[in-house]
């Protein structure tokens, strides 16, 4: 059997960049240390660019980073592979993701899912362990810093793409691990179009479909035999929050006969809490951590209870979707609109949010669903 073990969400900035920086994973990872060390492939979402000098692009939310030197706690952990398709590689711009790539290459670390063009960022990449070729393609949701044809960035959520790439190197693999970043943020549930796009991959020939970026660890179901994780919980992520699923995930443990068939294992941690760096739950949080997780598994299996759980959620954050839209209508707005000054009424921050909550997958299905029964209301 193959042992492939993913992380989620890693950003070394906080409390937990000083353990990056040294060199000694045990610092980082405590009493899961070992599953690393055990592992034959060892995943991680790479959250942040690695740099030397900041150099902030204009976006919506943070600009996360963490110098050079954190590869070397990525290094110490037995870090294979760093998953960089998600809304923060490009934080600071091209230059961000270059140094990031170097310092990767130079410490042994393969790299999945952004670089220099489109092309180079669509690159499903193969490691072969024990004699299994394993496929992992990277994809992200439409935000800030996405690749394109000639530009740098994060290898954008296409479907099409996606299953061409897939069609077009499916002899170069023996099983393939789709790591999806997208999802809303705090929501322990698929969205409706999000559940459709990962089965749809699964039918397409992926093994596994992870979902990382919604800082929770949600549920997972598996389809068609291969598995869909909703949510995996952010891996290490010092950053202030309030939410009470912030600190919690779940190591996903894959193990891989070389023919398709798999089993899955769960290691459910608690990371960057009263403490810095990850350590597994204890065995009361665990079975309770357990619990609630297989529970929204099965609750996932009811159809109409994804719509409901999503139409709550949608209506619970109605307000924060509809600021984002902005744009009340008026004498001066209609003016504007004739003479093509609208720009000038809204801030370059308010277009930028605008721009966001269209084009992203997650926050624009969100959107619609709200505004969907706003019609309906009036």
């Amino acid at each position: 059997m193959t042992s492939i073990l993913i992380a989620g969400d890693t950003c070394p900035i906080g409390r937990n960049q000083v353990l990056f920086q040294q060199d000694n994973g045990a610092l980082i990872l405590n009493d899961l240390f070992s599953e690393f060390e055990e592992a034959d492939l060892s995943i991680v979402n790479l959250e942040c660019p690695l740099i030397n000098n900041e150099s902030p692009i204009e976006k919506c939310g943070p600009n996360l980073s963490a110098p050079v030197d954190c590869v070397k706690g990525l290094k110490a952990m037995g870090i294979d592979v760093a998953g960089l398709a998600n809304n923060h590689i490009m934080d600071h711009g091209p230059q961000g993701l270059r140094t990031t790539i170097h310092a990767l290459e130079v410490n042994g670390i393969d790299h999945v899912g952004a670089g220099e063009t489109l092309e180079a960022a669509r690159k499903i990449l193969i490691r072969e362990v024990q004699g299994v070729r394993i496929g992992i393609l990277a994809l992200a949701e439409h935000e800030f810093g996405i690749a394109e044809r000639t530009l740098p960035g994060a290898n954008p959520l296409d479907i099409i793409d996606a299953v061409r790439n897939i069609h077009e190197h499916r002899d170069s693999f023996d099983c393939l691990i789709v790591l999806l970043h997208g999802g809303n943020e705090q929501y322990l549930y698929p969205r409706p179009g999000l559940m459709d796009a990962c089965r749809f991959l699964v039918e397409q020939g992926a093994n596994a479909v992870i979902c990382q970026h919604s800082h929770c660890a949600g549920c997972m179901e598996t389809y068609q035999g291969a598995l869909i994780v909703y949510g995996q919980g952010n891996f290490l992520v010092d950053y202030p929050s309030t939410a009470i699923t912030f600190h919690d995930g779940a190591l996903i443990c894959l193990e891989f006969n070389g023919e398709g068939d798999f089993g899955v294992r769960l290691i459910p941690y608690r990371q960057s809490d009263r403490q810095p760096g990850v350590r597994r739950m204890t065995a009361d949080e665990e079975k309770s951590f357990m619990y609630d997780f297989t529970a929204r598994s099965e609750a996932i299996k009811d159809e109409s209870f994804v719509a409901r759980q999503w139409e709550a959620f949608c209506q619970k954050n109605k307000c924060y979707y509809l600021h984002n839209l902005h744009g009340k209508p008026g004498f001066l707005r209609r003016l504007a609109g004739k003479l093509d000054l609208l720009h000038y009424l809204d801030s370059r921050e308010v277009q930028r949010a605008r721009l966001n909550f269209i084009r992203c997958e997650s926050l624009c299905e969100a959107l619609t669903t709200v505004l969907i029964r706003e019609v309906e209301r009036k």
